[in-house]
């Protein structure tokens, strides 16, 4: 037994749960697969992501916040 918030379930029953959102996570990451298909950078777009990433990794960004507050 199991039991917090005034609910109680038995091991049967969280395992059940547990399975069930287990499928649930499975098919999120189908349906984003489907709908987000990785594709390949080209060499030019694997060099401005690592450019980006060095900008971010040394504090060179800008939140996307602080964009905001920007242009407003």
């Amino acid at each position: 037994m199991v039991s917090g918030l005034g609910i109680t379930f038995t091991e049967d029953q969280l395992r059940l749960v547990l399975n069930k959102l287990d499928m649930v996570r499975l098919e999120l990451l189908r349906l984003r697969a489907m709908l987000l298909p990785e594709e390949e950078l080209s060499e030019e777009e694997k060099r401005e992501l690592e450019a980006a990433r060095k900008e971010m990794k040394e504090g060179l960004s800008v939140s996307l916040e602080d964009l905001i507050k920007e242009i407003s």
